[in-house]
């Protein structure tokens, strides 16, 4: 059981709306608080206050100051020769005095003009006042504080000084600032800093980008995962237009790739702001409210490819490569919300093996413990929960609960955790406004708290839980409009970095108590930096139902919301948090507000997560496959198509796993968005994606849809299920009954995949109910589109090299059991492997008794070959 944090009950209870003086009924966003609600608690007394409202002389002047810094008249002198700071790979800075050029090779990818580095200077930077940039685009009223003014630098004075440039700024009246810039392999590195003494608030930088190419990374987004023409919030913001009451920020990423092959990364946590494409379609714009801390300056890092999938790479070289989950972590998972006791979990074990379901994790949510968190269970509803944890691992399951980082103030069973972490300053030194039902959460900057949080954790790891699903913790926020949200940790460090940086540190917490090999963290949360956890994301709260991202819905009760979104708003979650570092995700297969899903919205979310990167199955209406009710209107058709894609997400495991393995190689994510893909098409579309090169996904997203409209990239692409050619490089509408999922194999493509009869990666006791790849590998199926050559090296050192109209085999360390290849795109009258004809053979199923043979099955052949072959040859 859960919720999104900051709903629109607790909007009129934040302290900061008593600080600012604003009456809830005034403001738009606030809709639906209560103008007599008392006010938090104020700001420490030795904070400046905050003032409140702008006169329009304040107006005037930094319209003014704005205008000159953007649109002022151009420079009548020459520019100098620019200075060049090469880098490794064509990357290179070219720097006269007039702009900033990031060039590769010799094509500009960025520039940015002298007066697009541009500070936010106030009359006195105010340690109470919150600057989050967010207003800054947004314009909200009374957000911005007095006396604001843009100033951009009239002119650059570029200097090589060894390895670096050093380039001063001069911004009049306000001093000289600087941007020192290093080369490190293929990238660049920045820091940026205001003037001596200078009252800058912000840093803001506006560049001028091609204007036709599209724009990915900024981490997750729900309503298109291409940014252009978008104002991107870098941390959460209360919006009371929504149904979740926030901007569903649940992990912004400051890097934003360009797809004519640029990238530009932020290394702060303080608030930020991207409005890309949204004042002209040419220019990037970005600020950041560093306040107080303006002057340690800014840290930014450009970064140049070929190709803009290889962006991350660079990124993950800045901030670190992820760290892998578990094998088994990529699931299927199952879950429900609410179990009723030890005995639902243990049958829902049972029915998924006796039903020949394919999945290889369960986790109990909430509420399973005596309290949140008393680190123990239930003991009336889980009486012997060492038994169920054994046997979920009997069966082949891995095993995680869901959890979160408070003890619990006012609870009988956590009692003595609070008491202790009240008597040992376990709790940060001074908390804001507390998003939750539980209490304050754990300080995990103070070294004790978090030993003895860990030493808490291990009494269930202990037990056998291999993972967590890690809810809430979004208590710690900037604040709104112009005021804090004031938190202090015990490392000295506040909300104004913390808001960010606290996820990675509770996630860290848990993620250094998983299994060597992994373990399963799936959080709600997370920032940039935070992949090295292994985190996989999971989009929080989603909608029951197929309404697209703030689409407007209507409840059972008959009631309008504005929607977070349903399976579109998961689709492109996934898809923006690929690129931005976040490689594995899995949403709710089916929704979880406003649940419970219907037959159509279940089966067609299923469809697609099977094509993700994790599959995870579970509702607030604790649906289940098996169990119709009449909600949700599953039947038998339901539970044989489920049967079927939950097989299919496991049999492709070995390709999964594969481009997984390579992120430390390539960065490249295992889906990723088309536009992001074949950026010379010049097509971003949110609903068709790429599951790495060789697989075109196609999901119907829209209720009652029988077809789908999917733009193929140029070359062949072959039907997944029926073998059917479609020749690319234009649109076609695809027949797509409810059966089916839109997904292509392109020519060229080797997608290899476990047996038919897979159940599972996770070691099992009982081999004879469970066929799981822990007790044998077996055969590799490879699924070919012949008529391009090309090649595929697995994460086991196996090897499938299309040659023509030979097939070349290497096998790898695990797998050497055999092979079977299914080969799409050509007609064949023989086949033989390493030069010796093999027998035709009537159906598929005759292939099962065989050591080798051939069979034609309309499209398909079917080509089963023992390991010692090394070459199959069609003819």
């Amino acid at each position: 059981m859960r919720r999104g944090p900051w709903g629109i009950g607790l909007l009129c209870r934040i302290g900061v709306l008593g600080r600012l003086g604003i009456l809830c009924g005034a403001v738009g966003l606030l809709a639906g608080c209560d103008d007599d609600e008392p006010a938090a608690a104020e700001p420490p007394p030795d904070a400046a206050p905050a003032d409140v409202g702008e006169d329009a002389a304040d107006d005037a002047a930094r319209d003014a100051a704005t205008d000159t810094a953007t649109d002022g008249p151009p420079d009548a002198t020459p520019p100098i020769d620019p200075v060049v700071l090469a880098a490794a790979d064509g990357t290179a800075l070219w720097v006269t005095d007039r702009a900033i050029e990031l060039r590769h090779g010799d094509a500009v990818r960025l520039r940015i003009p002298a007066d697009g580095l541009q500070l936010g200077l106030v009359p006195a930077v105010n340690p109470a006042t919150n600057y989050d940039p967010f207003y800054v685009y947004t314009e909200a009223p009374g957000a911005l504080p007095n006396g604001l003014a843009w100033a951009g630098a009239a002119r650059l004075a570029p200097a090589l000084d060894g390895a670096a440039l050093n380039v001063a700024l001069d911004y009049g009246a306000a001093g000289s600032g600087a941007i020192r810039f290093t080369a490190d392999d293929d990238r660049i590195a920045a820091r940026w800093t205001p003037p001596d003494g200078a009252p800058a608030a912000y840093f803001r930088l506006r560049a001028d980008a091609d204007a036709e190419e599209g724009f990915y990374g900024l981490g997750e987004v729900f309503d298109h995962p291409n940014h252009r023409g978008r104002i991107r919030a870098m941390q959460l913001e209360l919006d009371a237009q929504i149904e979740s009451s926030n901007n569903e920020a649940h992990v912004p990423v400051p890097l934003l790739i360009g797809t004519t092959g640029w990238g530009l990364f932020v290394e702060s946590y303080h608030p930020g702001a991207f409005a890309v494409a949204v004042e002209r379609p040419d220019l990037v714009d970005l600020g950041v409210g560093t306040g107080v801390d303006s002057a340690q300056g800014l840290a930014l890092h450009l970064f140049t490819a070929d190709h803009p999938l290889d962006i991350t790479k660079d990124y993950f070289e800045v901030t670190g490569f992820p760290r892998l989950p578990a094998r088994w972590a990529l699931g299927p998972w199952l879950w429900r919300d609410e179990n009723q006791d030890q005995a639902e979990v243990e049958d829902d074990l049972d029915a998924m093996r006796d039903l020949d379901l394919a999945h290889t994790g369960i986790w109990v949510d909430r509420p399973y413990s005596s309290g949140v968190h008393s680190f123990d269970f239930e003991p009336t509803q889980f009486p012997d929960p060492q038994a169920m944890i054994d046997k979920a691992h009997r069966l082949g399951f891995r095993f995680a609960l869901w959890h979160t980082g408070y003890v619990g103030e006012d609870q009988p069973a956590t009692a003595e955790f609070h008491a202790a972490a009240e008597a040992n300053g376990y709790y940060p030194p001074q908390t804001g406004v507390v998003a939750n039902n539980w209490g304050r959460p754990v300080d995990y900057t103070n070294p004790a708290a978090y030993a003895w949080w860990q030493d808490l954790v291990r009494r269930y790891t202990a037990m056998g839980v291999e993972g967590f699903k890690l809810d809430y913790m979004e208590d710690v926020i900037v604040g709104l409009f112009r005021a804090r949200n004031v938190w202090v940790f015990a490392d000295g460090s506040t909300e104004r970095t913390m808001h960010k940086l606290f996820q990675t540190l509770y996630h860290r917490a848990f993620a250094e108590l998983l299994p060597e090999d992994g373990g399963f963290l799936l959080t709600r949360t997370g920032t940039w930096g935070g992949q090295v956890n292994g985190n996989i994301i999971w989009p929080g709260d989603l909608d029951a139902n197929m309404l697209r991202h703030r689409e407007e819905g209507v409840d059972r009760d008959g009631d309008t919301y504005i929607a977070v979104g349903g399976l579109p708003a998961s689709m492109v979650a996934g898809l923006s948090l690929g690129p931005s570092g976040y490689a594995f995700y899995g949403s709710d297969t089916g929704g979880y507000r406003h649940c419970p899903p219907d037959k159509e919205t279940f089966v067609r979310w299923f469809q697609q997560t099977a094509l993700s990167s994790v599959m995870q199955v579970g509702t607030s209406c604790n649906d289940v496959a098996w169990q119709p009710t009449a909600g949700n209107g599953f039947d038998a058709e339901v539970l044989d198509l489920y049967r079927v894609f939950t097989r299919l997400h496991l049999r492709l495991w070995p390709y999964a796993w594969t481009l997984a393995t390579e992120l430390a190689t390539t960065g490249r994510p295992l889906q990723r968005p088309y536009g992001l893909q074949h950026p010379e098409s010049g097509e971003h579309p949110w609903d068709v994606y790429f599951f790495g090169d060789d697989l075109l996904v196609a999901p119907v997203v829209e209720r009652d849809a029988r077809s789908k409209e999917v733009p193929f990239p140029p070359g062949t692409w072959f039907d997944w299920f029926t073998g059917e050619a479609y020749a690319g490089d234009e649109h076609i509408i695809i027949d797509a009954p409810l059966q089916t999922l839109p997904l292509f194999l392109r020519a060229g493509g080797i997608v290899p995949l476990l047996r038919p009869t897979i159940d599972t990666l996770a070691p099992t006791d009982e081999p004879e109910r469970v066929d799981s790849y822990a007790t044998d590998p077996g055969r590799l199926y490879v699924r070919i589109g012949l008529g391009v050559d090309g090649a595929r090296a697995l994460f086991d050192g196996a090897r499938i090299e299309i040659d023509g109209d030979t097939v070349r085999l290497t096998p790898g360390a695990e797998f050497d059991g055999g092979w079977q290849l299914e080969l799409l795109g050509r007609a064949v009258a023989a086949v033989e492997a390493d030069g010796v004809p093999l027998p035709a053979l009537p159906t598929t199923e005759a292939l099962d008794s065989v050591e080798q043979g051939v069979v034609v099955d309309g499209r398909f052949t079917h080509v089963r070959v023992p390991a010692d072959v090394r070459a199959v040859t069609l003819r």
